[in-house]
């Protein structure tokens, strides 16, 4: 900061603005609005990418911080197809202002992560989402009749192998949102439902999509999925089909054999617990009638 502190005191306008992305899978790309290539931060950041920013908003409070970035989709490194399959999601960003004669003189602007990506016509938008934005995230647990622990995670317990998990080839892919794959008959129908279906290679390759209906038709299952993968799989692509819990204590007893992990509160009251009266016919549990 020094440095750059000096180059802006001689009043000569040598600066510029930089961008370092680290993708989740590992990927770091560089990118400045210079006419040049600049090296920040140890990072070759690569000019005439068509990437521009916006104005970068910062308080000192407990506000969100924002930006935004825009750009033409004519690098190489920024491609629609990577965008639509989720590539660049959450993606860690830095932004630096860059002397440009000497770019180990910069300060960083924004510190964060990629938001929300809209593209079109040859052109993106990213939302800029700094780091107080995690304080957004629910922390804490819901106390519901329902359990809230993730199917296969440490608080569930249940090893997800043969018996909940199976991994089959894409017979096709039909409607927007629907996969086909073979009937597996050792699987009774709508076992897969509320389950997870994860992509494992070709070109929709690690997207994954929550199941909302698993019905078997005219010898082949069928697969309904709540939101359409933003990468569009091919037959032959290889699914990972995990079973479903609709978070019921009678599913994690009879379906997982897991009622000792049980994350639920059964006996918690309903809405209409001020409208219950003594019933010696049926439950007084405060349910719906």
């Amino acid at each position: 900061m020094n440095a750059l502190r000096a180059a802006l005191a001689t009043g000569a306008s040598t600066v510029s603005r930089a961008w370092i992305v680290r993708r989740a899978d590992g990927l770091v790309l560089g990118f400045t609005d210079h006419d040049r290539d600049l090296e920040v931060d140890a990072v070759l950041c690569v000019a005439a990418t068509g990437l521009t920013g916006g104005e970068i908003s910062r308080s000192t409070g407990l506000a969100v911080d924002n930006a935004e970035a825009m750009g033409a989709l004519s690098s190489d490194a920024i491609r629609a197809e990577d965008i639509r399959a989720g590539k660049w999601d959450a993606a860690e960003v830095t932004a630096y202002l860059v002397d440009w004669t000497d770019s180990s003189a910069f300060e960083i602007l924004f510190r964060g992560n990629l938001g929300e990506i809209s593209w079109g016509d040859g052109a993106f938008s990213a939302e800029l989402r700094g780091l107080s934005e995690r304080l957004n995230e629910v922390q804490g647990r819901v106390f519901q009749s329902r359990c809230d622990a993730v199917l296969g995670d440490g608080r569930c317990g249940v090893v997800l192998g043969p018996l909940f998990a199976v991994e089959v080839a894409l017979t096709e892919t039909g409607e927007a949102g629907v996969l086909a794959v073979p009937e597996l008959r050792d699987y009774a129908p709508k076992w897969f439902e509320r389950g997870l279906v994860t992509v494992l290679n070709g070109p929709a390759e690690g997207q994954s999509e929550r199941i909302k209906l698993d019905r078997i038709r005219a010898g082949r299952r069928e697969l309904t999925l709540w939101s359409a993968l933003r990468a569009v799989p091919v037959a032959g692509d290889l699914l990972r089909i995990e079973a479903g819990c609709d978070k019921r204590r009678e599913t994690c007893r009879f379906k997982f054999d897991n009622l000792t992990n049980f994350r639920g509160f059964p006996h918690v009251p309903g809405e209409d617990w001020l409208m219950a009266y003594p019933n010696a016919d049926r439950a007084n549990d405060g349910g719906r009638r």
